[in-house]
C-alpha cells in the first residue's frame, strides 16, 4: 500500500474512529489514503493522531477534531473546515453511533449509492421501496459554491418502512447533501412530526483507493425505539447495500460522463462526478493514469 500524492484527496477531513473507540491512554492504528496512523485517547474528550513509518514508530501529528459521533483528521493542510450539521447540537435528538463497515469500492461509489433512490425498491424491498412503485420523481440538485457543496432538494420517495420508528409505508422526503468527496448526509422526514427532518450521515474513510471504512452517524428524532434497534436497521440496510457496491465493476469511479450511461433519476450522480472533476481529485478514480 503505498501513499497517494493526490494533494486534492490530502486535504480532505476522514473519519479515523469513533470517540470511546479505546480507553483514556488507548490507542489504534488505521490506514488513510495508504498511509498507516496511530490515533491515541490522551484524556476524556481528546485525541491525537501522528502518521507512522515502516517501522511502527510515531511521526509528524496531524489535525485532529472530534464531532459527530467520529474522530477526523487529514493527512495535508485542511481545504475546508468540517461542515455544520446543527441537528447534533439539539438536545433532544438521540445521537446514534452506528459503528463503521468496511466496504471494498471507490469512495465516490459510496456516495453515489447514498445519493441514488432508484435503488431503493430492487436492494431495500419492503423497507426503502417497494417493487410495484419505482418511479423516481424529478428533483433538483445545485453546487452552492459558497460552501462548494452539492445538494440535492425535492427529492421524495414511497417506503414502506423508512425509519425504525415508523409504523407504515408513508411518502418520504429527503434533502441529500455532499459536503466533500468523502462526505455526504441526507435530512429526511421524521415520523409523526412533519416539521423536523432526522439527519444521516455517511463519512468515509478511504484506506485505499477501493477498500473504505463507511461511517454513520445518525441524529434523529425518536424517543421510542431503542438505541439497538436503530443501528441495527441502519447496518441492515448498509449491507443490503455492500453486496451490491462490492460487485460495481469498475470499482474505480469512472469521471468520464460517457462512460456510463446515466438516466433522469442520475441527475446527482452527473453532478458530483463534474463537480469531482473539477475538483483535480484523481485519487479512487480512473482519471489516475492521466495524473
Amino acid at each position: 500500500m503505498t501513499v497517494t500524492t493526490d494533494a486534492v484527496a490530502l486535504g480532505e477531513w476522514v473519519a479515523c474512529g469513533w470517540p470511546g473507540k479505546v480507553p483514556v491512554g488507548g490507542h489504534w492504528d488505521t490506514v488513510i489514503l495508504g498511509q498507516q496512523v496511530r490515533a491515541t485517547r490522551t484524556a476524556a474528550d481528546s485525541y491525537e493522531v501522528f502518521t507512522l513509518d515502516r517501522t511502527g514508530t510515531p511521526g509528524r501529528q496531524l489535525p485532529v477534531q472530534s464531532r459527530y459521533c467520529c474522530i477526523f483528521t487529514t493527512l495535508s493542510e485542511p481545504k475546508r473546515p468540517l461542515p455544520e450539521i446543527s441537528e447534533f447540537a439539539e438536545p433532544d435528538r438521540r445521537l446514534v453511533n452506528s459503528g463503521c463497515v468496511g466496504v471494498n469500492t471507490s469512495p465516490y461509489r459510496l456516495i453515489e449509492n447514498f445519493l441514488d433512490m432508484a435503488h431503493f425498491p430492487f436492494v431495500h424491498t419492503d423497507i426503502l421501496g417497494a417493487e410495484e412503485q419505482t418511479e423516481v420523481a424529478s428533483y433538483k440538485v445545485e453546487h452552492r459554491k459558497e460552501v462548494d457543496e452539492i445538494w440535492a432538494t425535492d427529492c421524495q420517495f414511497f417506503q414502506p418502512a423508512a425509519s425504525k420508528a415508523a409504523t407504515g409505508g408513508q411518502m418520504t422526503k429527503y434533502v441529500y447533501r455532499i459536503m466533500s468527496p468523502f462526505s455526504i448526509m441526507l435530512y429526511k422526514t421524521v415520523h409523526g412530526d412533519p416539521g423536523r427532518n432526522d439527519a444521516i450521515c455517511l463519512f468515509i474513510q478511504p484506506r485505499d483507493e477501493t477498500d473504505c471504512l463507511a461511517y454513520m452517524p445518525m441524529a434523529l428524532v425518536d424517543a421510542v425505539s431503542t438505541t439497538e434497534s436503530m443501528i441495527d436497521f441502519q447496518q441492515t440496510i448498509f449491507l443490503q447495500d455492500r453486496v451490491i457496491l462490492e460487485n460495481q465493476r469498475p470499482a474505480l469511479m469512472p469521471l468520464d460522463l460517457t462512460a456510463e450511461i446515466p438516466t433522469k433519476a442520475d441527475v446527482g450522480s452527473v453532478t458530483f462526478r463534474r463537480w469531482l472533476k473539477q475538483s483535480g481529485i484523481w485519487f479512487g478514480t480512473s482519471e489516475k493514469a492521466a495524473a
